[in-house]
């Protein structure tokens, strides 16, 4: 009884530790959740701010072109009206100079022949004779036509009102606040020198046509687009190891010409070093990141490695054949435990390839894949199944499970090499040029 008596303050002591420890940890946990809640308390303002802005600058924007375009039609109509005006006001002057010109004609024959005929008949026999002589030349019945009002034109403007119910439809129409964007990044997974990012909808109502999907440094102020496609999916290269980088993607609903709001952006970098070839080997052109590779014209031939065994298993290695050369048996595209010099393909031990079959250490396999072409893609997946001797009758110490896959089909096997590798040596060789390569 004593004995009892005497643990239950260590119980006690200990339960109260217990109890201790999850307050601090619950203490935690809600520290954290109060951080999300800041966090997304932030995200609504700055993100209510920043859409206020966009509205107010966009109605603005409109407002001035919409008064300019108004400003530019009023113009135009009024010079129709200055030109109008003026292509028919010019006959009514010259026909008004015409009478005018008759008008004084006639006042000075009347002022003559008043004066002819106060003489009278006797000894102004001269004047009168001279007046009816002049009078005679002017004809006193030709009279000028002139147009009927029906005939001139009588200008008016012809403006429908209809144009304010069709503006003012799509005004009330135009622009809507989205509470969140349809479309959000879902995942980024880290490739040697790129980062592949994944996103889908999160709007089931929105039937997306297309996505568009932009990065740019944490250090940069400017996204740039990297994709604009139907795809899912995208693997930006490129992207420099331990650098931080956002990603942000919007989409374009079926039919529509306007993108959609941005997702909220997600920060994601790699640390893995990024796949390059040897520099300095003839018979190839690298790129500035040597990250892909160009047969050339030169004679030279030979395997083309990498620069560093930069493979590991568990990793997905990927090749992308820009442009294809003429094909010729002897070509290939795999890894391999080891640079060997001397040889000109990897279809040699401890070396696994695609040519125009499948091959491991050096012997063709019966499984086929189909014939690279201009833009395939070729993928190596390997993983380890045992470690240590196996054995003598399968002649190695180590055993990979390898999986090529090319224009949607697959093959997998296993291979055998001499002894465990930490990191894998990839590489390629072709006996003719115009074969462009990129590894990532």
């Amino acid at each position: 009884m004593r004995g009892a008596m005497e643990l239950e303050p260590e119980l006690l002591l200990q339960e109260a530790r217990e109890n201790v420890e999850a307050a601090q940890s619950y203490r935690r946990e809600l520290g954290h959740r109060l951080e999300g809640l800041r966090e997304a308390r932030r995200q609504i303002k700055e993100s209510a701010s920043q859409t206020r802005d966009v509205l107010k600058q966009h109605f603005n924007d409109l407002k001035g072109t919409l008064g300019k375009l108004l400003d530019e039609r009023l113009v135009t109509l009024l010079q129709e009206v200055d030109t109008i005006e003026q292509e028919t006001i010019k006959p009514l002057d010259d026909c008004q100079k015409l009478i005018e010109h008759g008008v004084n004609t006639a006042e000075d024959l009347v002022r003559e022949g008043e004066i002819a005929m106060l003489g009278g008949v006797g000894e102004e026999n001269e004047k009168l004779w001279s007046f009816t002589k002049k009078a005679s030349h002017i004809q006193l019945d030709s009279l000028p036509e002139v147009p009927l009002l029906v005939d001139v034109p009588c200008l008016s403007a012809q403006l429908d009102d209809s144009i304010l119910n069709i503006v003012k439809d799509h005004i009330f129409k135009h622009g809507t606040v989205a509470s969140r964007p349809p479309v959000q990044i879902e995942e980024l997974i880290e490739k040697p020198g790129g980062i592949i990012v994944r996103w889908c909808k999160v709007d089931d109502d929105f039937t997306a046509q297309d996505y568009r999907l932009q990065f740019r440094k944490c250090t940069s102020n400017h996204f740039e687009d990297v994709y604009v496609g139907s795809e899912t999916e995208f693997i930006v290269l490129h992207i420099d190891p331990n650098v931080d980088y956002q990603f942000r993607v919007c989409a374009r609903g079926d039919g529509r010409q306007e993108w959609s709001p941005w997702s909220v952006p997600q920060i994601g970098h790699s640390t893995l070093v990024p796949h390059e070839w040897t520099a300095g080997f003839e018979g190839y052109s690298l790129s500035s990141r040597r990250n892909i590779a160009l047969r050339n014209d030169s004679e030279s031939s030979g395997v083309l490695y990498s620069r560093a065994p930069t493979y590991f298993c568990g990793q997905t290695l990927t090749f992308r054949v820009e442009t294809v050369g003429q094909p010729d048996r002897r070509d290939s595209i795999g890894v391999c435990a080891e640079k060997q010099d001397g040889y000109d393909s990897l279809q040699r031990d401890q070396a696994v390839c695609i040519s125009t079959n499948v091959f491991v250490n050096g012997k063709e396999m019966t499984n086929q894949l189909p014939a690279v072409t201009s833009g395939s893609t070729v993928t190596f997946d390997i993983e380890a199944v045992t470690l240590g001797t196996t054995s003598n009758n399968e002649g190695g110490h180590f055993k990979l499970r390898v999986t090529i896959s090319s224009n949607n089909r697959e093959v997998v096997f296993d291979w055998l090499l001499d002894q465990s590798c930490g990191s894998l040596y990839f590489g390629c060789s072709f006996f003719y040029p115009g074969w462009k390569v990129l590894v990532f």
